[in-house]
Order: C-alpha cells, then sequence, then structure tokens
C-alpha cells in the first residue's frame, strides 16, 4: 500500500484542527502517517529537550532509542542543519545510529513551530533499500508545516 499524501494531508488536517498540544499533535501525525503506507515501518518523532539534546517522542513501531545528541545520526543531522535526510542506505550514512538493525533506508525531517525554531525531528525508517523519494519528503514537509508552524 502506497500513501495518498492528499488523503493524508485532509485526514490529518481534520483530526488535528483547533489542537494546540504538541504532545498531541505528534501523536495524531505519527499515527496517521505509520499506518498510511507499507514502507513505514518505524514513524516517529524525537523532540528537542535541552539545547543540542533530542528525546523520544509520540512513535509507532518497535522501541526507538531515547535520547539523541544532535551531533550524532540521521536524526541529529536533521535537527543540527534544520534540513532533510533522505538516506538511501543507512549503512552508508557517516554516524547513524541503528536503533534498530532491521533499519535499511531512512527519511528525517526537521519540525519547525511558528517562529521558525526546530522543536523536533520527524523520522521515518523502513526495513527496505531505498524506500523513499524526495516526493515523500515534500508532501510530509508540507504537512508539518501545516500542523505545527501554524
Amino acid at each position: 500500500m502506497r500513501v495518498d499524501y492528499d488523503t493524508l494531508r485532509k485526514t490529518i488536517a481534520a483530526l488535528t484542527a483547533g489542537e494546540t498540544d504538541t504532545v498531541a499533535l505528534m501523536a495524531t501525525v505519527t499515527c496517521e502517517v505509520h499506518h498510511s503506507d507499507d514502507r513505514f515501518n518505524w514513524t516517529g518523532f524525537y523532540r528537542v529537550v535541552a539545547p543540542e539534546l533530542l528525546k523520544i517522542g509520540p512513535y509507532q513501531g518497535g522501541h526507538g532509542c531515547l535520547v539523541i545528541p544532535f551531533s550524532r545520526g540521521v536524526c541529529g543531522a536533521a535537527a543540527r542543519t534544520g534540513q532533510v535526510q533522505l538516506v538511501p542506505d543507512v549503512d552508508a550514512f557517516p554516524g547513524h545510529i541503528a536503533c534498530a538493525s532491521s533499519t535499511r533506508s531512512e527519511l528525517v525531517l526537521p519540525v519547525f513551530d511558528g517562529s521558525g525554531a526546530v522543536i523536533g525531528v520527524f523520522d521515518i525508517d523502513s526495513d527496505q533499500p531505498d524506500a523513499f523519494t524526495p516526493q515523500d519528503a515534500d508532501a510530509i514537509a508540507d504537512i508539518l508545516h501545516s500542523v505545527f508552524a501554524r
């Protein structure tokens, strides 16, 4: 099953309308995105909880890493640079943190609040190599912006 981003965008907009609690928003986005596509093996947020430090937030899938410094891994790179990390082969990414040995590819997007500050990252892992496209990144970034930067 492949995600229908138009339907996903509308569903998330309807479910999150009027909600302001960040954790509730993260939980809802995670659930909807995770169940929208068979490629998505682990889906979740890492929240900025201190300078240069991410801590796990709402997620779907097996256990994730609990704490990730900005200086390590794909999630750290997204938080540190504020740029999407589309990684077709996690084994080729310098400093990749293997929270799950089954992960083959990863898409991590920075999450910005309304003032433009990074409040976390949204991490999607796949057990398939080269599972994600720039179109996935653009569509999910658009959804994240509509939910968190309002």
